[in-house]
């Protein structure tokens, strides 16, 4: 544990809140770079990490720094990137202006080129690749509800940073192939979006055939895509990820049988995209689907629906209505 080191959380939003308030609880050094409505509702009641699997502690306002100023950055030992991926350049550039020279730099976030972002604005500093495999509700009032199941992996390095940052409750784990780890997540991720467009919880949407069939198709799109790039994605569940499609299109009962040996899934637990358009931001839809749709267009493959997953979540930014509520039909292309 790094209890000694300053850890600070660069952009504390659901997933950063979530860690930093686990670190805390876990008896580190926290600080939290977030917006004023965050600050507000800590400020008011603390910090209070909560999961499924029954964890439920407040975490009082004096256990944080809490700022909107980079200057939060200057005693910094380790920084947790958790902004959104279209974020990360200018996250990078006031870490290179605020921190330490000697600080570790840590990308919690989705997607695939966030550490590579990373490392090319941050040159001689130590930045490490990581993912995140469960998903975190805002809850107000500063709870913040883990809803999903797994354990954190960071790229491992001489400094075992991984198992320094793990604290009762939140693992961390290292990994060799973190390039692996990371576009196994983002096959998994492609569901964030399907999810956001139904407006029906996690487990209840993946409990139905044909949204598991239209998740299948996606995955068959952007297996293919990255199988042309001579990717080999890591799964982060037992079930390797050339297996998904197939098992996805298992009839209801099977598959959930099977889906609760792999994974626990809170009955309330929704997508991080679901949240994003619920709250009238911008989603990370190019930095996953855009990603298949990137690499199929390069690749001279077909990904007409990955294309029209992108061009619907689009409109419903634009709309500012939160998630259409759609269904499989109309979510599938038109012919």
């Amino acid at each position: 544990m790094v209890s000694r080191q300053t850890i600070v959380i660069a952009g504390a939003g659901s997933i950063g809140c979530f860690v930093g308030g686990m670190l805390a609880a876990g008896g580190c050094r926290v600080a939290l770079l977030a917006r004023p409505r965050v600050i507000a509702e800590i400020e008011a009641g603390g910090l209070r990490p909560t999961s499924f699997e029954g964890f439920d502690q407040t975490v009082a306002r004096d256990r944080f720094v809490l700022s909107e100023n980079p200057s939060i950055f200057a005693d910094a030992g380790v920084v947790l990137v958790t902004v959104k991926s279209a974020d990360t350049a200018a996250m990078a550039e006031i870490i290179a202006h605020h921190a330490p020279s000697n600080v570790v730099v840590v990308s919690l976030q989705n997607g695939v080129g966030n550490a590579a972002v990373l490392r090319n604005r941050l040159p001689g500093r130590r930045v490490l690749g990581g993912m995140v495999p469960f998903n975190v509700i805002a809850l107000r009032a500063g709870r913040f509800h883990r809803a999903t199941s797994g354990d954190i992996v960071i790229e491992q390095d001489e400094a075992r940073t991984a198992e320094k940052l793990s604290v009762p409750g939140l693992t961390m784990r290292p990994t060799g192939n973190i390039d692996g780890v990371q576009w196994g997540k983002l096959l998994l991720n492609l569901n964030n979006a399907l999810n956001a467009l139904a407006d029906l919880p996690l487990r209840r949407q993946l409990a139905q055939r044909p949204w598991r069939q239209l998740f299948a198709d996606q995955l068959a799109e952007a297996l293919a895509a990255i199988k042309a790039e001579g990717i080999k994605p890591v799964s982060p569940t037992p079930i390797p990820p050339a297996w998904m499609p197939a098992l996805l299109r298992l009839p209801d009962r099977i598959f959930e049988a099977l889906l609760g040996r792999t994974m626990k899934i809170d009955p309330e637990a929704r997508s991080s995209m679901w949240e994003d358009l619920q709250r009238g931001r911008r989603t990370e839809i190019d930095y996953l689907q855009g990603v298949i749709t990137e690499i199929a267009e390069r690749r001279g493959l077909e990904a007409p629906l990955s294309r029209r997953i992108v061009e619907l979540i689009r409109q419903a930014e634009s709309s500012g209505q939160g998630s259409p509520g759609l269904t499989p039909e109309q979510i599938r292309p038109r012919n």
